[in-house]
């Protein structure tokens, strides 16, 4: 009897858990815009001020220009997927890392306002503007923007000077 409750107990579990990882192709989009987000604003808001126009280079962009570039893939990118979503303005010429750090959130908010607009059909369908490629596809394309700042890729760098 034991043996038939703890296993009961144990089948109860597993499948509940098997039903909190099924996702639906907006829910995984929308879940993983929002880790990239919490990992971008992180390590942006832990550069400090004076450290936003370090260069490891002189032809490389410096910090802050970087992170520019981000908000203007993100908006780029999603603007391609034809979200009736207003896009948020942004000066590449920006040096204020407070000003950066606003713009960037404003991104990333712009992305995860489209996203909800969509349904997983929307998704699939082929992108409005761009590459005739799906929206999905075209936000994975966006996703691979922030790569230059995730620990163990050959841009990792960046981690070296935060602190």
């Amino acid at each position: 009897m034991r043996f038939v409750v703890v296993f009961s107990i144990l089948l109860g579990i597993v499948t509940l858990c098997a039903q909190d990882q099924v996702l639906s192709l907006q829910q995984g989009t929308l879940r993983d815009w929002t880790m990239q987000k919490d990992t971008m604003m992180k390590i942006s808001a832990a550069m400090p001020g004076e450290k936003f126009t370090f260069k490891p280079t002189p032809p490389q962009r410096n910090f802050g220009e970087q992170v520019l570039h981000v908000v203007e893939a993100n908006v780029n990118q999603i603007n391609r997927l034809g979200s009736k979503v207003p896009a948020p303005a942004y000066n590449m010429k920006e040096t204020d890392r407070a000003e950066i750090l606003k713009m960037l959130e404003a991104s990333f908010d712009y992305g995860t306002a489209a996203l909800q607009s969509f349904s997983d059909q929307d998704l699939l369908a082929p992108a409005v503007r761009g590459p005739t490629d799906s929206r999905a596809a075209r936000i994975a394309s966006a996703s691979s923007t922030t790569s230059w700042a995730i620990p163990g890729t050959s841009t990792d760098r960046w981690w070296c000077i935060c602190g």
